[in-house]
């Protein structure tokens, strides 16, 4: 299948430039949240290996929303990598979120689901900080090509080593790293709230949303091509582009418009 990976070679070529990319930043550690999901659990294990465990460092940061399941199967990955005690730290974020909530007023689920998302990614920032580290982001190419992620929240890092891989090579990756099987087969969720799981938020499975993003942006197909690659119907294939379309902001820096070599005539 052409999206098969050699998870060997994925896992050295990570490694070699995840080291380089840190030591050459002149930082000495890498930050990751971990949330028990596959993605950080994959990411943590890389970091672990490209850096040593004295050079990760590793943060659960639950919420209310956080599942008993979720917090065990982080901490088992902080026990699996060995990090010393000092590095490590489990922080609720939930006490801080209220305090943005008091200061802003009532809001939505989905807002504070993204307040949470915002508040670890300033945790996150904030030890690395203590630490002369990066941010090492837990992205994969699913999520970040649709836009299912928050921005500036779980999207805001220093580097994303897994983010040109789509979920289905980051679970070949990952069982490949020895990451335990019942991460590897969880049901990937943001955990912004409870009950929440990506696939069901997003309306296809992984495996048919990888193969959908792989036929019409990696191999440029058209919808009908894709369609009949994927073995779905058209409108699925649309639905996706359309997420990845709408989401075009969310993968890029704020646009700025450009004034100084304007001219006049442009202004109108």
């Amino acid at each position: 299948m052409e999206m098969e990976i050699d998870p060997e070679l994925v896992e050295r070529y990570i490694v070699n430039r995840l080291r380089r990319y840190v030591f050459e930043s002149g930082k000495r550690g890498g930050v990751v949240g971990v949330s028990g999901g596959i993605d950080s659990a994959t990411t943590a294990f890389l970091v672990a290996r490209a850096l040593g465990e004295e050079r990760s460092y590793c943060y659960i940061l639950p919420s209310e929303a956080t599942s008993e399941e979720d917090l065990r199967d982080a901490m088992q990955v902080v026990e699996l990598l060995r990090i010393p005690e000092e590095n490590f730290g489990v922080i609720p974020v939930d006490e801080i979120v209220a305090g943005f909530e008091k200061a802003v007023g009532e809001v939505d689920r989905v807002a504070r689901g993204n307040i949470r998302a915002r508040t670890r990614m300033v945790i996150l920032y904030a030890k690395a900080s203590q630490n002369n580290a990066l941010v090492i982001g837990t992205g994969d190419k699913s999520e970040i090509t649709i836009g299912y992620f928050t921005k500036y929240g779980d999207a805001g890092a220093d580097v994303l080593p897994i983010g040109d891989l789509f979920k289905t090579q980051v679970r070949r990756l990952a069982e490949y790293l020895g990451v335990p099987r019942q991460i590897i087969e969880k049901p990937p969720t943001p955990a912004l709230w409870r009950g929440q799981t990506a696939e069901e938020e997003i309306g296809v499975g992984y495996p048919l949303l990888d193969t959908i993003l792989f036929y019409r942006f990696d191999k440029r197909l058209s919808d009908e091509e894709t369609a009949e690659r994927a073995g779905v119907d058209i409108e699925t294939v649309r639905m996706i582009v359309n997420m990845v379309k709408s989401t075009q902001h969310k993968r890029q820096m704020p646009e700025i418009f450009g004034i100084s070599y304007s001219h006049g005539s442009d202004w109108r």
